[in-house]
């Protein structure tokens, strides 16, 4: 009999997903818990185990198109239904279940990021503003058609119509390149973004085959978003947009830190298996600062300011496909020992693409280490619906007035991006001089463990 597969929902925050890569297709045989397709959602990108064994029928959405959880993606022929069970519409949600139950057990990879932080958003539709997708008897309107593509192609999908839409194009003109025809949305993004690639009209002068034209093909050359990039530059503006910005920084003398780390270092790493780096350090003093003011530690709920209980700590990671925000959840309950093993673990998870929908979900504030990458001073993005977010810049060595003398120490930059409607200066330049205070308070004496 026949099934239909649907996108499994995943938890209550992770709302729709856009479909990356088929890895099965029509007619491939599938054994159960096999992946059927890449799902980037606003989370992570997953992988969509099959239900059941059998063999791949149809591919119903196509790559790049975004869909609510739960709507149909493709169907299946199997033989592992009881012939005694209902009929097929009523063993749909037993199959999702069952795929929903695989997909929790199975590894899934992050949807990384690029810019400042990982910052991922629920709407993360490739087009349109509202993020409503148009029913399948709706027409788009405009010039082309709201019935099969040309040529008895599959017709397009709700996105790809919109799309069409919204830029004015003729679908009957456009060669699908999908499945039986069908256009896709690179087919839409190709014609629109690659316009000099067409055809001259009639009334189009000739050029002088004799005159020199300039070589423009080499001075530009137009890049494809992929699906991640395309949600990662609509949450960039999705934040900058909702969130009004303020930017503060201080200057912090780590000298002792530095000292600390130096002396500790070779013995950890050979009782625990893993680096002491600076890190663990200054999350430490950042989560003991965050519990004297909660307002770093919150959301804005339009006519009220949310206060957090738990102390997430997102921490940004360059992965495969850019920059991850894992989170340390209760980081304020850890060591600086544990909290050295969760960032190394979540690290080298992040970079193998091994990281679960638990790991990106729930953070309440974000560190971000520019200074890993030289940087001295920066301005972060916040991760929204965050109140704030810090960055640690480089530690260099630099000649400061110490009790009325120059010396050398070891300097570091705090830089925080903040919400400023929901804290002030005031507020935000006592959280920035307790972290200071705190990780200048650092000696021989301060614990590990």
């Amino acid at each position: 009999m026949n099934i239909t597969i649907e996108l499994p929902h995943v938890g209550e925050s992770v709302v729709e997903g856009t479909i990356g890569k088929w890895l099965k297709q029509p007619g491939d045989a599938v054994r159960r818990y096999d992946p059927l397709v890449e799902v980037i959602t606003d989370k992570v990108t997953m992988e969509v185990p099959s239900p059941v064994n059998g063999t791949f029928l149809r591919v119903l959405a196509e790559e790049g198109e975004t869909v609510p959880m739960g709507a149909p993606i493709a169907e299946m022929e199997t033989t592992d239904v009881d012939p005694n069970a209902p009929p097929p519409q009523d063993t749909r949600p037993p199959a999702t279940a069952q795929a929903q139950a695989a997909l929790q057990e199975n590894v899934t990879r992050p949807a990384g990021d690029g810019g400042t932080a990982a910052y991922l958003v629920k709407d993360a539709r490739p087009v349109g503003p509202t993020g409503s997708i148009l029913g399948e008897g709706e027409a788009p309107g405009g010039a082309e058609s709201a019935g099969a593509a040309p040529g008895g192609a599959a017709r397009p999908s709700p996105a790809v119509r919109r799309l069409a839409r919204e830029h004015g194009l003729d679908l009957a003109r456009i060669k699908g390149t999908g499945l039986g025809g069908r256009i896709t949305r690179d087919d839409l993004l190709l014609h629109i973004e690659a316009p000099q690639g067409a055809a001259p009209s009639a009334a189009a002068p000739v050029q002088d085959p004799t005159v020199p034209q300039p070589a423009r093909e080499a001075e530009e050359e137009a890049v494809t978003l992929t699906p991640v990039r395309r949600m990662i530059a609509e949450a960039m503006v999705r934040s900058v947009s909702e969130i009004p910005h303020v930017w503060s920084t201080v200057e912090v003398d780590v000298t002792n830190l530095v000292a600390l780390r130096g002396e500790a270092r070779p013995g950890f790493e050979e009782r625990e298996g893993v680096d002491l780096t600076y890190l663990p350090f200054i999350i430490k003093t950042v989560v003991e600062s965050l519990k004297e003011h909660p307002t770093l530690n919150a959301t804005w709920g339009g006519d009220k300011i949310i206060l957090k209980k738990r102390i997430n700590l997102g921490i940004a990671v360059a992965a495969p496909q850019g920059l991850i925000v894992p989170v340390i959840h209760d980081a304020d309950r850890m060591s600086v020992a544990g909290l050295a093993h969760a960032t190394q673990d979540l690290a080298q998870r992040a970079r193998q693409n091994k990281l679960t929908l638990d790991d990106v979900h729930g953070g309440t504030f974000t560190l971000n280490n520019t200074g890993a990458l030289g940087s001295i001073l920066s301005q972060p993005i916040i991760n929204h619906p965050q109140a704030a977010i810090l960055t640690t810049e480089a530690i260099q060595k630099r000649a400061v007035v110490r009790d009325d003398a120059i010396a050398i120490r070891s300097m570091m930059n705090l830089c925080l991006s903040f919400d400023h409607r929901i804290n002030d200066g005031a507020e935000t330049s006592a959280f920035l001089q307790a972290v200071k205070t705190r990780l200048e308070s650092i000696g021989p004496d301060t614990p590990i463990y």
